[in-house]
């Protein structure tokens, strides 16, 4: 598993979440999480959750902190509960690192989402491609430019690229530790 901060600000638009993407685009090839700050506005004919769509969702934000996750050879299954892994690691960390500025409140996970109370942070989707599955994951970075009321890492006064950074390095061991955890145990007949 490869994992890279992206210098480069540069806006999701739900395009990014396609294979290859970080080969395509950043020469990383294999499983991967790349990571990277920029606007968000997903329209319609590039939102793949059907509640969304259905709901005539709007998803933007005026500065977020992205991650795409892919991983090769798996089913949607698999690419769900990598996206509800990296939730979990992204709620533990939040609540360790922003524990001044928690004041003593909980953050909480439902599903793929972060919450303060009814403040939402980050948004997440998993998919499939013929040849691997993504997650698209972000946190907002500001409060600006959202549909809902959100919680911001700014709040939690944390920077973007240190949480980016060190999220993707406890991805990458968690990851690690999975796949290892499968070439060690002796079939049952």
């Amino acid at each position: 598993m490869q994992t890279q901060f992206i210098e480069k600000n540069f806006p999701y638009d739900g395009t990014q979440l396609r294979s290859l993407f970080a080969y395509l685009n950043h020469g990383i090839l294999g499983p991967s999480v790349v990571s990277w700050q920029g606007a968000c506005a997903i329209p319609f004919e590039h939102m793949v959750d059907g509640e969304d769509l259905l709901a005539k969702a709007v998803i933007q934000g005026d500065e977020m902190l992205h991650f795409i996750i892919e991983i090769f050879d798996r089913d949607l299954f698999s690419g769900v509960s990598l996206q509800r892994l990296f939730a979990s690691i992204c709620r533990d960390y939040l609540q360790t690192q922003a524990a001044p500025a928690l004041s003593g409140k909980s953050l909480h996970r439902d599903g793929d989402d972060i919450y303060l109370g009814d403040k939402k942070l980050s948004i997440s989707i998993a998919t499939k491609s013929p040849v691997s599955v993504m997650v698209h994951f972000a946190m907002n970075v500001t409060n600006k430019g959202t549909p809902v009321e959100t919680l911001s890492l700014g709040d939690l006064q944390l920077d973007p690229r240190r949480v980016a950074e060190d999220l993707m390095t406890h991805f990458r061991k968690e990851y690690i530790s999975m796949v290892t955890a499968t070439h060690k145990v002796r079939p049952v007949p």
